[in-house]
């Protein structure tokens, strides 16, 4: 993935957003915090890797990946309110395993950013995040061609008034 571009692109939404929402003096880290374990939770929701209960199959791989990269915008956003400007990927792990436990781990890495807010805690979490999207079956590629889609319809989302 191409991370110094996604956190240009970044940047460059959430400054607008910032603007035309005149929020200059509001500190949203915590509404971005939120706004990423609520975008997880609709991830798994899209998975249903948690649904023992039910037959029904996962959602399109496209829907999953939209929603994955909702969570990339947002973690993104927090790296960029710490003052992180890249990232560079170094796996730590397999991405075998549960895609429960995975799931765990990335809320488990946004409460650690939450509480440590360092780039170590960014970095846990990225990785933990990238570990997930292999996980349920993405790879980096269709990650940053997803987030560069996204990041357009979040751009016009912005001219409609959303």
């Amino acid at each position: 993935m191409k991370f110094e571009q996604l956190f240009t692109l970044q940047r460059q939404l959430d400054t607008r957003i910032v603007k035309e929402h005149n929020l200059e003096h509001e500190d949203l880290f915590e509404n971005k915090l939120l706004a990423l374990k609520v975008e997880i939770g609709e991830l798994a929701n899209e998975t249903r890797c948690f649904k023992y209960w039910s037959k029904k199959a996962p959602s399109p791989k496209e829907t999953i990946l939209e929603e994955y990269v909702d969570g990339i915008h947002f973690i993104l956003s927090l790296g960029i309110e710490l003052g992180i400007t890249t990232y560079e990927a170094v796996s730590k792990g397999d991405p075998a395993g549960s895609e429960v436990h995975a799931f765990h781990r990335v809320y488990k890495a946004i409460d650690q950013v939450a509480s440590e807010k360092n780039k170590e805690a960014f970095n846990d979490l990225m990785e933990s995040y990238l570990l997930l999207g292999q996980l349920i079956g993405l790879r980096f590629e269709e990650m940053n061609e997803a987030y560069l889609k996204k990041n357009k319809v979040n751009h016009n989302r912005q001219d409609q008034g959303y």
